[in-house]
């Protein structure tokens, strides 16, 4: 695990472009020490306030439930992930903070790099509608605006492997520009008809995860009132999950299988990749079966080693993560979700959070793979049948039934009762 402040190969969610100089503000987030156990994910000083003169990107897929009841959960996480593959494509370089959410994602970055990133958000949205038939909402907000609204955005690095790290956020900032995307506050509109972002090394090629202890759980649990008792409330539910069952990752230890054969997700995404000569792209074809052919007798050809990959997809995935709020996505018991509901359930009706959770028996896995040979992959986690979407509208049910109507809209229309959770 990164304990010294070394760097990782890559960095999940920083995403760069190259400059003459790099400046101050460029080098903030691979200046923060990692940490590599999450129940730091609730100590304030393992957090930053980012500097002044950045920005907050937010996405999210509109009407996402609907596209859920329809079954196409499965595209909706890929239009999320598309966001992360397209910003690391277009800026390579430099690193920034990313969290995936199921339905979106966000990030932040310097607001030099602002054109750039619009611009391909911008792309990213034009593909999702073109290739997928979704509408991906867009927001760019520069954190001054954030501040003037007394909150912020502090930013951490959880390593959960020696080969990546993944941003943690608190301050209530993400939560209200999230906020202020579904507001229609901020707007950056679709590229025309025929555009698209670089999405090379996107993939949704792994079938859906089956749970083996009985439920694959969704949770979302944000501060309510009181830090302090939300601080201890996560303290209790982390340490509650571990005594009760050890083994909460989603992903078997031996990795999901793949399908052998691709599906209109992979055709979609390959209309967002760098177009490749036919002869390269024969070349690389033949890697691949090579590659496969050869792992099935273990031999390692053209330094890819499918074992080891394996091993590095279940460290690398972010199957628990802290963006103004806990949000996990565990394989555990039916009996231990029960445990779980009730335990929020009465941390709730005192005060001390608000909560969501979904169950469903299977987990969705969308991954970005600069390279197959390197350990830099990274991959995101989800629910098969609605995960962190289906938590998020339940949490807002709780919130309506906690508040009353009345009140869950002023706690939407302004700003979230606690500044710092953490």
């Amino acid at each position: 695990m990164i304990v010294d402040g070394s760097e990782p190969a890559f960095e999940v969610g920083l995403f760069p472009t190259k400059v003459d100089q790099e400046a101050e503000d460029d080098r903030f987030y691979r200046a923060l020490v990692p940490f590599d156990s999450f129940d730091d994910v609730v100590r304030r000083d393992r957090y930053r306030p980012l500097p002044n003169d950045w920005i907050i990107a937010v996405t999210d897929v509109s009407r996402s439930t609907e596209a859920i009841e329809q079954g196409r959960y499965r595209e909706v996480n890929t239009a999320g992930a598309a966001v992360l593959a397209a910003v690391s494509n277009a800026l390579p370089d430099l690193q920034f903070p990313s969290t995936f959410g199921g339905d979106g994602a966000s990030f932040a970055a310097p607001s030099a790099y602002s054109s750039i990133i619009k611009d391909t958000l911008a792309k990213t949205a034009a593909w999702a509608e073109d290739a997928l038939g979704l509408t991906l909402r867009i927001a760019v907000i520069p954190i001054a605006d954030i501040r003037a609204q007394h909150l912020d955005v502090l930013v951490a690095r959880f390593a959960p492997s020696s080969n990546v790290t993944y941003a943690m956020f608190t301050g209530g900032g993400l939560a209200w520009a999230e906020r202020k995307l579904k507001q229609g506050g901020y707007t950056v509109p679709r590229a025309p008809m025929g555009v698209t972002a670089d999405l090379t090394g996107l993939s949704c090629r792994f079938a859906p995860i089956s749970t083996k202890h009985g439920v694959i759980l969704s949770l979302i649990v944000v501060p309510r009132d009181d830090p302090t008792s939300f601080v201890e409330l996560i303290q209790e539910l982390l340490r509650t999950l571990r005594s009760h069952q050890p083994d909460l990752h989603p992903l078997p230890a031996e990795g999901p299988l793949p399908p052998w054969t691709g599906d209109h997700l992979d055709r979609a995404i390959k209309k967002g990749s760098r177009k490749m000569p036919f002869a390269a792209w024969a070349a690389k074809g033949s890697r691949v079966i090579l590659a496969r052919a050869g792992t099935l007798r273990g031999i390692p050809i053209g330094g890819f080693h499918e074992d080891r990959f394996r091993q590095e997809l279940v460290e690398n995935t972010d199957y628990r993560k802290f963006d103004d709020g806990l949000r996990m996505t565990v394989d555990c018991s039916s009996e231990l979700a029960d445990i779980i509901d009730a335990r929020l359930e009465e941390a709730q009706r005192r005060g001390a959070c608000f909560f969501g959770t979904h169950r469903q028996l299977a987990a969705n896995l969308t991954c970005f793979v600069p390279s197959p040979t390197q350990a830099n992959h990274v991959h995101f986690v989800d629910g098969a049948s609605g995960g962190y979407a289906y938590a998020a509208a339940n949490l807002k049910r709780n919130v309506a039934s906690s508040l009353g109507i009345q009140g869950a809209r002023a706690l939407a229309a302004h700003v979230r009762p606690i500044r710092h959770s953490v």
